[in-house]
């Protein structure tokens, strides 16, 4: 998934660049020809995509300095999305622009930003990627800073005119990054479809097949291409007990875009941003990507289910599944009033506590289990298939009819398909349903996610999320099950704010942009429209709109109203959301951190609204009549 340029930026002009010669900024021998050659020879056959690594890329005092002055006058802001998890640069809306006072606290940063958009590197680097003429007018440059748990998924930076990506990182100089603190650079592999049409289409695999590891003074970088230049920045791994170098663990790096030239520039061309603009959704479109998206819905019709009271066999059938005291007929009238004012529940200790202890026993062992490191071994050897494409999703997933027989099985393939099921479901929302779509889920920890989608048909439908993660850390109070397979909460959680570590996990919804709620990777980031919700209720509801890319960012205000419901990991948790038109839905990426996966099993199931049922059984009537 493709986002607009989140960060801030330095400055699209060149009011006070410097005049002095370049290449005394960068290390010696750098642009002798031999020098060069070895690095296109080095770009040219590089693998899953061309890009290139240029080690001891300036001068290091130079870099040192801008180290410095970067550390003693910037200041960085957490800022969160589906996506990312970082901590960007506040105060540089536009380095230009700053006054002469500010100016001068920065000179080796001008000097940097001078020395990397001149005309002899930028020749430099276009004649290794063989990427035509770069822009010097259209600089686009922004300081970020991941600390342990921060992270960026997987996206193929193709936005606009930008023709080169790169990353010029700022790590200390004095204590070497270590490839085990994570923070890598990785680079995904594409696959080539041909769909019924004929048309070939691209879609990267769900494991990366390049790790280029942060180093001071290291430039990575590679041309951005529709469809294929997919990469992501690994999890920057928090310290294990007993090990004390949190300090060094500070990826700094100035990441951003070489564009095509502007007009004025030399190698400028009329139309061709236009163009680029229009091959880039003609990749998306033509193809028709989504086609080889994993899971396929594989719903399951059946007779429309209204209000109907429950048979006995059918309430028999509920118990082996469910506790009793969400089956009386008390219990659902004060859930129905619930739903029908805020559109969602939020349950606990759903399950039996015989079939939970059953339930809790699987996982557990399952947890024990050390999974294949490749998505094509997991598939090979274990009943789990792994969803993808990873620029929209990532985790283990188990559909009816495939899955593996266990108590996990059970869940997916006889309760929540059920008749009995469908009924009191109808009758806790008030709704008639026809139709459900299970699955059973795990999200690893350090790997996987699910990233903000819209929901685009015109019903409006039921999604239910029964989470069954069996460890604690998520943010939702006391969550350790019990010996019993019972769960206990006090009804507070932290899984999006609040003091603990945060590690990801929870299930978010959020309101679309108003204007545009069908293309989300077109709607525009402003920083001025962040903030962070303070209410730590089992579930959090909101019911206005709001800027659907970032949820959360410390910037002082109580609450991100564009956060409709969001839910933690927990054991034995329930939600049951109506999920209408253009609303936005999403798991946080797990980290490495929390202490096991986050485990759960969802249903989707059909709203028949009332005049559409109202023809069906007009239709069956003239049928019996004829």
């Amino acid at each position: 998934m493709k986002r607009k340029n989140e960060e801030r930026k330095f400055s699209n002009s060149n009011k006070k660049r410097a005049t002095e010669p370049a290449e005394p900024r960068f290390r010696n021998g750098l642009f002798d020809d031999t020098v060069l050659q070895q690095y296109v020879d080095q770009y040219t056959g590089s693998k899953p995509y061309k890009h290139g690594v240029i080690q001891d890329l300036l001068s290091p005092n130079l870099l040192r300095n801008v180290r410095s002055e970067i550390q003693e006058n910037l200041s960085f802001t957490p800022k969160e999305t589906d996506i990312y998890k970082i901590h960007q640069s506040g105060d540089l809306a536009n380095l230009d622009g700053l006054d002469d006072s500010s100016l001068r606290l920065l000179p080796s940063l001008l000097v940097l930003r001078d020395a990397l958009y001149s005309p002899t590197f930028r020749n430099y680097l276009s004649t290794i990627t063989g990427s035509g003429q770069l822009s010097g007018r259209k600089t686009d440059m922004a300081i970020n800073v991941y600390t342990p748990g921060c992270h960026l998924l997987c996206h193929d930076d193709v936005i606009g005119s930008r023709r080169v990506s790169y990353i010029l990182y700022l790590t200390d100089p004095d204590k070497p990054w270590k490839p085990e603190w994570g923070g890598a650079l990785r680079l995904y592999p594409t696959y080539t479809f041909v769909g019924e049409d004929g048309l070939p289409t691209k879609s990267p695999s769900p494991d990366f097949a390049k790790s280029i590891p942060p180093a001071f003074n290291q430039l990575s970088f590679f041309a951005v291409q529709p469809g294929e230049s997919f990469h992501d920045v690994e999890e920057v791994y928090a310290q294990e007990e007993g090990v004390d170098d949190d300090e060094g663990r500070l990826r700094m790096a100035i990441s951003g875009w070489y564009h095509i030239p502007q007009e004025g520039e030399d190698g400028f061309v009329k139309g061709l941003e236009e163009a680029l603009a229009e091959k880039s959704s003609l990749v998306q479109l033509q193809g028709k990507a989504d086609r080889f998206d994993f899971p396929e819905a594989k719903p399951c019709k059946f007779a429309v289910v209204g209000e109907q009271e429950l048979e006995e066999e059918e309430f028999e059938e509920l118990l082996k599944f469910m506790a009793p005291t969400y089956l009386t007929p008390e219990t659902v009238e004060e859930l129905s009033a619930i739903f029908a004012e805020e559109s969602s529940l939020s349950l606990e200790n759903v399950l039996s506590k015989k079939f939970a202890a059953r339930l809790q026993a699987y996982i557990g062992e399952q947890e024990q289990n050390v999974l294949p490191a490749t998505s094509k071994d997991i598939e090979k050897t274990t009943p789990w298939k792994v969803a993808r494409p990873p620029h929209k999703h990532r985790f283990l997933y188990q559909q009816p009819g495939d899955a593996q027989e266990s108590p996990l099985s059970e869940l997916i393939e006889k309760l929540l398909p059920s008749k009995a099921f469908a009924k009191w479901l109808a009758l806790v929302t008030g709704l008639k349903l026809d139709s459900c779509s299970a699955l059973a889920r795990r999200f690893r920890r350090g790997l996987d996610y699910s990233l903000a989608t819209s929901y685009e048909e015109s019903s409006p439908r039921i999604e239910m999320n029964l989470c069954i993660t069996p460890t604690d850390g998520w943010g939702g109070g006391k969550e350790e099950a019990d010996a019993n397979g019972q769960g206990e909460s006090n009804g507070k959680h932290d899984g999006i704010t609040g003091d603990k570590p945060e590690v990801g996990g929870y299930e978010v919804y959020m309101a679309a942009d108003e204007d545009d709620v069908s293309d989300r990777d077109e709607c525009e980031v402003d920083d001025g429209i962040t903030g962070s919700s303070k209410n730590n209720d089992t579930a959090q509801t909101r019911k206005s709109k709001a800027d659907p890319a970032i949820y959360k960012s410390s910037t002082g205000d109580e609450e991100d109203d564009s956060v409709l419901f969001s839910m933690p990991a927990g054991w034995n948790t329930i939600s049951i959301v109506l999920r209408d038109t253009g609303v936005l839905k999403f798991v946080k990426y797990v980290s490495r951190a929390a202490k096991g996966d986050r485990w759960d099993v969802t249903a989707e199931y059909g709203v028949v609204e009332d005049s559409e049922h109202e023809g069906e059984e007009t239709e069956e009537k003239n049928e019996l009549d004829n």
